[in-house]
């Protein structure tokens, strides 16, 4: 009788991203760092938080709630504190009454929101491409 095959499932390697030469990151720090920075940054709250602070400058936190369309408080709460604890935002109390709390970005945000800068650029240049995909996929459904 042949012995059983194993039904364990082997583990599967932890993701490693590359730099742009292709090199793999000696620390596994960084890869985690880049995963948890993107998971925080690819919802829509943060980036779009990220892009009313970068145009508009120093906001209080109703003012980032009628420039970020569609945001509950709650959700523009927790989004300003994760991106105060990352390092995005410095929040800043006014000892006066009613209290004033203004939201700032740091040269940290600044520095992200430069790096999806990329991603405009590259959705503006290929948009059409994209456009026409969709169409195709459409038309095939």
């Amino acid at each position: 009788m042949a012995p059983a095959k194993s039904s364990k499932k082997k583990p599967k390697a932890a993701l490693a991203f590359q730099s742009p030469d292709g090199k793999s990151s000696p620390h596994p720090d960084l890869d985690a760092l880049v995963q948890q920075t993107i998971a925080r940054v690819a919802d829509k709250w943060t980036l779009l938080t990220l892009e009313v602070l970068d145009q508009h400058g120093t906001l209080r936190f109703t003012q980032l709630a009628e420039l970020v369309n569609g945001v509950s408080q709650k959700m523009l709460t927790q989004t300003l504190r994760q991106m105060e604890a990352d390092g995005f935002v410095t929040r800043t109390v006014h000892p006066v009454i009613p209290p004033k709390v203004e939201y700032t970005l740091t040269v940290l945000g600044r520095s992200l929101g430069e790096a999806f800068c990329s991603v405009w650029t590259w959705a503006e240049k290929n948009y059409k491409a994209i456009e026409k995909a969709r169409t195709t996929y459409r038309e095939r459904s």
